[in-house]
């Protein structure tokens, strides 16, 4: 018997997982299969089973999944709807990616690793200023003015802490309440140490262990009882984490205190003092839980530095902006601003939103979206960008993209995903994890147990000491640190860069690439051609007429060269002709119908689709300017070539420099073009490339990226048109252009915003630094638990009489963890130019 159900909840492979591991551990169950695209449970089972059972075995699992049949409609329940607090989009995530991508509304624990959630900085809020009235401040708007009961000027109200600040604030106070309780308890147990304890004048050793036990009350069941539930609800669903080693340690250790307090007789007389209480370990349970918490702290302090580089973006996003309404300016919040508005940008002011300049000229300082120091002159007609800062001079612009579509806001959002998405590398901290928590207990077992047989007198003692030393000192959580943090911390300096990462995957791959293959207009060009010579082949044409034909084809294109045509055309005061059955026929040219005639302009293969034969004298007069790195295209009418136009596109500053750090890196660099072959020649000789080919039509690019694949090579692709993005997909590592099309952005997995070749240089040296910092943190994590978890143990104490006590093992835990986040900081300060 077989059932499909839809399943609600589903975010990533790993609840996939999670959900068809649960559904199959139900009685009567054969086979679940689980499909993430469509939210589909396929489920065999012996006979039928309601599915009130499947809802109980989600439900109980403690996941948010939910299960009903198909076509019935699924209810959010309350606790979906409840809006979350702070600031940000309310997206919360775990710091170590346990379930992927997934993501929660409110903030609290992962359910896998029981690591406090991070919050996902996003643009959407942090421009939102409300303004109130001091007299009256159930008076709240989102703009400046007046108060409408008492007149007075609104003010701007104190912003919400962020979630992780009332995180770190929570645990600030209860890390002090913590030591405030632990303190005297940790005293009192050390005054055993004096000869003469002058404590005992005052009180018998039994009413001390009882002052310890209420002492410790408050740190057990307030400031630290988190850990326990943490550690109760990993049991619970098996998800194995720190927490559970600590929550067993600990728990332990006060539990038989209490124990012993309560039932002394119960023990035997090892476990006693000479007067013949139980040797409580009160001292040992709050001082390794109040030192976890300190190491929470220190963490929340430290992780809150991982995603400065977006809040420094954030930063960029300006409040207000100048709007021209009827001639006159007014000041507007920027969710205010529609496509078309035109803004006033005054001298040292933020640019509101994207656009374009439409009067005046000004230099704008880039730095903080490209990553080049040096301001760029902009002039009518050029782009201008949300977060970039006006110099000195006042100008007026068109909204062209505003709120979430926005070049700022993407980059926040693809820095956010990214910072989100799994290395490969990280699958092998995965595995060892999976298997690191039930090893721990188990060698835990094994050490009380040796102890306990082998051990000095009183063995039973340090047996249970050892055993505790190693169950608190082992530290998953650096493992599943090692990586996502330096991610994280090197997404944010590419994006500081003006390197944009898709994806984790991409940032490793780019340290393995050995080849590049790269695109010439536009990625080794400026991409801004312009038209040098029009020509007549005197087939009845004169130069005007065929570049009036060009112009009046062109006008129905958006490539680079037909804009460039057009721009040469109204120089030239060139009336349009009429034109339709606009067709642009992909890595050749274009083709129509012009005043009656039909027309076709393209490179060679364009003119053999038009059925127009090219004479000797043709390709020889065109071979002239192509030696000189030109692009030529011929223009057919009626089936005749009658002239052409020569395009030139000067080659990019950097270009050469970048190909040349490149090589030196060992990365063979290809340029593949659908230009013809002198031109690619001419164009590869002064970047002194050796290896190039011409006449390359998109499925031609494509079949050489997987060419080289198959020859072992690791491709990396760099593009920045519609012809790229079969490569760019299929590639290794697709780089786009950020001055480039959609398509090809939507294709790679890196964007370099500049759109310059420098950026693959900073990539590679960024991807070189990320990877050695995560291989630093892997090696750090493993060496701690090999070298830590059997010094806890006792393997130093019949050679050299050390034992390490369980306090010292929970201050060497809680600074594991810091310490790879620290690593993963020091990316921050690293130079990828």
């Amino acid at each position: 018997m077989k059932h499909t159900y839809h399943i609600h909840g589903m975010t990533c492979n790993g609840c996939r997982t999670h959900v068809e591991n649960t559904l199959s551990n139900i009685e009567g169950v054969i086979k679940v299969v689980v499909n993430l695209e469509k939210g589909e449970a396929t489920i065999e089972m012996e006979s039928h089973i309601p599915i009130e059972k499947f809802q109980e075995a989600l439900k109980f699992d403690g996941d948010t999944y939910s299960i009903h049949k198909l076509g019935e409609h699924h209810h959010s329940s309350a606790k979906e709807k409840e809006k979350p607090k702070g600031k940000g989009t309310g997206t919360f995530y775990c710091p170590m990616h346990c379930e992927g991508d997934k993501t929660y509304d409110k903030s609290g624990d992962c359910p896998v690793c029981g690591m406090d959630l991070v919050e996902e900085m996003n643009l959407s809020t942090a421009s939102n200023t409300q303004y109130t009235c001091p007299m009256h401040p159930e008076i709240v708007k989102g703009e400046p003015g007046s108060c409408p009961i008492c007149g007075m000027d609104l003010v701007p109200m104190e912003p919400d802490l962020s979630a992780e600040e009332k995180t770190y604030i929570k645990l600030l106070k209860k890390f002090w309440i913590a030591v405030a309780f632990t303190l005297p308890i940790f005293i009192i147990a050390m005054s055993e140490m004096l000869t003469n304890n002058p404590l005992y004048d005052i009180l018998e050793m039994k009413y001390w262990n009882w002052i310890q036990f209420v002492l410790s009350i408050p740190v057990v069941f307030y400031a630290t009882w988190m850990f326990f539930e943490r550690a109760y609800r990993s049991i619970k669903t098996w998800n194995l984490n720190m927490f559970t080693l600590i929550g067993i340690g600990a728990g332990v250790a006060w539990l038989f205190s209490v124990f012993g307090m309560l039932v002394p007789d119960f023990f035997p007389d090892q476990f006693k003092t000479e007067a013949g209480t139980v040797h409580v370990y009160f001292e040992a349970a709050t001082v390794i839980l109040t030192l976890v918490l300190l190491g929470q702290l220190l963490e929340a302090r430290a992780h809150s530095k991982t995603n400065s580089a977006v809040k420094e973006l954030l930063k960029l996003a300006p409040n207000k902006a100048i709007k021209i309404v009827d001639g006159e300016e007014k000041e507007v919040s920027i969710d205010e601003i529609e496509l078309g508005d035109i803004l006033r940008v005054k001298p040292g002011d933020k640019i509101p939103v994207d656009g374009v300049v439409t009067e005046g000229e000004t230099s704008i300082d880039e730095s903080m979206i490209t990553g080049e120091p040096l301001p760029v002159n902009k002039t009518v007609e050029d782009k201008v960008s949300s977060g970039t800062i006006n110099g000195n001079q006042s100008f007026l612009m068109k909204a062209e993209k505003v709120g979430s579509d926005t070049l700022l806001s993407q980059i926040i959002h693809m820095v956010n995903d990214a910072s989100r998405s799994r290395a490969p590398i990280q699958n092998l901290a995965d595995k060892v994890s999976g298997y690191f928590v039930p090893v721990v207990v188990i060698i835990a077992l094994i050490t009380f147990a040796v102890w306990a047989i082998w051990g000095p007198e009183p063995a039973y003692v340090y047996a249970l000491v050892n055993a505790i030393a190693v169950l608190i000192i082992a530290c998953p959580c650096a493992l599943g640190l090692a990586t996502p943090m330096s991610v994280m911390v090197g997404v944010g300096k590419g994006a500081q860069n003006g390197v944009l990462i898709k994806n984790a995957e991409a940032l490793e791959k780019m340290d393995k690439v050995d080849t590049l293959i790269v695109d010439k207009t536009g990625t080794i060009t400026e991409g801004k051609p312009t038209v040098e010579k029009v020509g007549s082949f005197d087939n009845g044409f004169t130069e005007n007429e065929v570049l009036q034909y060009i112009v009046s084809l062109n006008s129905q294109s958006e490539h680079p060269l037909a804009e460039a045509t057009i721009k040469y055309g109204k120089e030239q005061q060139m009336e349009f002709l009429k034109a339709n059955g606009f067709n642009a026929v992909t890595g050749k040219g274009v083709e129509g119908n012009v005043n009656g005639k039909e027309v076709s302009l393209g490179n060679a293969k364009m003119m053999e689709v038009a059925n127009a034969k090219l004479s000797d004298a043709m390709e020889s007069e065109a071979k002239t300017f192509q030696e000189q790195g030109k692009t030529v295209s011929y223009m057919a009418i009626d089936g005749k070539v009658a002239g052409y136009v020569v395009v030139g596109d000067k080659i990019k500053k950097t270009s050469a420099k970048a190909i040349k750090a490149l090589q030196d890196k060992n990365i063979d660099v290809i340029m593949l073009t659908g230009d013809n072959h002198d031109t690619a020649q001419a164009v590869a000789k002064e970047l002194n490339l050796a290896d190039f080919k011409a006449g390359m039509l998109p499925e031609n690019k494509l079949q050489e990226v997987e060419k080289l694949q198959k020859n072992g090579k690791v491709v990396a692709m760099a593009g920045d048109g519609i012809n790229d993005a079969p490569a760019l997909a299929k590639s290794d590592v697709g780089i786009a252009m950020g001055t480039g099309t959609d398509v090809a952005i939507e294709s790679a997995a890196l964007t370099l915003v500049k759109g310059d070749l420098h950026g693959i240089v900073k990539a590679r040296n960024l991807s070189d630094v990320v990877m050695k910092n995560i291989k630093q943190n892997l090696f750090f994590a493993l060496i701690y638990n090999t070298l830590g978890i059997p010094i806890a143990a006792g393997l130093l104490y019949p050679f050299f009489g050390i034992l390490l006590s369980p306090m010292i093992a929970a201050l060497a835990m809680s600074f594991s963890s810091v310490s790879v986040i620290v690593n993963a900081l020091r990316l921050r300060s690293k130079k990828i130019d």
